[in-house]
């Protein structure tokens, strides 16, 4: 029991599920740190992604280079996410589910959006907390200046739990945390006058819109999704139906929606279907040529049934505060992020003002050593060496010194430097 415990503990902490803070997994955020180490900012030229995963695995991350490339990926799919966290360049898979290339192929670097967490990583905001092997060290979280888990979302199993986090828009997201600010007794049903709802990077349409707020609320439920679709008129006097939009289930998996469609039409299942091709490009275009005198709404309805034109996304709001996997609510997670800001802004004002102390001793010193230049000038000629010179100064302690000037000795014999 109590292996099983540790090693259940273990990857529910420290690999399957997200921080609240700063939204990210261990590896997700070893990555980002590494990048950072190795200079990868979004001006910069672009790296080899084998060269970011094999520092991050020596360095940070002892599992699998294949598990750290997958997650590399994932930050750079925009279809996956609505800000992007790496810049990818080269083959990184598609919508339709294609593979990436090897990671000796490609390339990557920092996106303007990871910039928004790593940024002040310099400021002591974050504790930073030793490697797997003490020869490094690595920061606990990352300063997320930016609502990461509600805007990318994010999903993880881990031993016993899981965590399904759907992706919102971020304009809403800010938007619903200024309100938060302006009013912390707010309720979850004001707040979602600000997120209405996940805004999914794949499109889509909610069909079950009045359980969204019974979802956040309790922070758990199911949101099924549709394919949003347009009728064109086609040759012959048939109809096309036009998929536009997918459901994000099918994100990375749209050419199995493809498949299924064309499987329902040859075995018969619909016999109302004449063709079904894939023409999109950079958007999602999926056509379903419809015979003559169809009904195509009883066919839409059919497809809806039928085929993962219509799917369900779990929601499950389970992240890790304290070294614990909570589940959270919409406003818990606004508050979560909000109590991090007011301590990462802490720490950084008391950052700036301690830099600003250390300054200002140097800046009073060198205001007092103007109004005594001239005696300054005459102890640096009259020194025998930089040391004498600079024990002088500190002292006060003028005795070894050789004036040239009788009136610079009769000052020195005046004041004490140490005031």
């Amino acid at each position: 029991k109590t292996s099983y415990r540790n090693y259940a503990m273990s990857v529910i902490i420290d690999r399957a599920l997200p921080d609240v803070r700063d939204g990210l997994k261990p590896v997700q955020r070893r990555i980002l740190y590494s990048m950072t180490e190795l200079g990868l900012e979004p001006k910069k030229p672009h790296r080899k992604s084998a060269r970011i995963v094999g520092d991050t695995m020596g360095k940070y991350h002892p599992h699998g280079d294949t598990s750290i490339y997958d997650a590399l990926v994932r930050m750079t799919e925009a279809y996956s996410l609505p800000i992007p966290l790496i810049d990818g360049h080269g083959n990184f898979g598609s919508i339709d589910g294609d593979p990436p290339a090897a990671m000796r192929y490609t390339e990557a670097r920092l996106s303007f959006g990871a910039m928004a967490l790593l940024d002040h990583l310099d400021q002591n905001l974050v504790d930073f907390i030793p490697n797997f092997d003490n020869s490094e060290k690595e920061p606990k979280v990352l300063p997320a200046m930016l609502p990461n888990l509600l805007i990318n979302g994010t999903t993880g199993i881990a031993v016993g739990m899981a965590t399904n986090m759907p992706p919102h828009n971020p304009s809403e997201v800010i938007d619903g945390v200024i309100a938060y600010m302006d009013r912390p007794d707010i309720s979850v049903t004001d707040l979602m006058k600000y997120i209405p709802g996940p805004d999914f990077p794949t499109g889509g349409i909610i069909v079950n819109a009045g359980d969204l707020e019974s979802i956040y609320t309790t922070g758990e439920g199911k949101i099924k999704i549709r394919s949003a679709v347009e009728i064109e008129p086609s040759d012959a006097g048939r109809k096309n139906i036009v998929i536009t939009e997918i459901p994000y289930t099918c994100a990375g998996n749209k050419t199995k929606l493809v498949e299924s469609l064309v499987a329902l039409m040859k075995d018969k299942v619909f016999d109302e279907i004449y063709d079904v091709r894939d023409e999109s490009s950079s958007d999602v275009r999926i056509v379903i040529e419809v015979k003559k005198d169809r009904d195509i709404d009883n066919l839409l309805n059919g497809l809806y049934k039928k085929s993962p034109m219509e799917d369900t996304y779990s929601v499950n709001m389970l992240a890790v505060k304290d070294n614990q996997p909570i589940l959270f609510h919409l406003k818990t997670l606004i508050q979560e992020f909000v109590l991090f800001q007011e301590e990462l802004y802490t720490k950084q004002y008391k950052h700036l003002l301690e830099k600003a102390e250390k300054r200002q001793e140097i800046v009073n010193g060198l205001i007092r050593a103007t109004d005594l230049i001239d005696l300054i000038i005459e102890i640096l000629r009259g020194s025998t060496s930089v040391a004498q010179a600079k024990a002088c100064l500190m002292s006060g302690d003028t005795s070894e010194i050789r004036f040239k000037s009788e009136k610079s000795k009769k000052i020195a014999a005046k004041l004490d430097f140490t005031e």
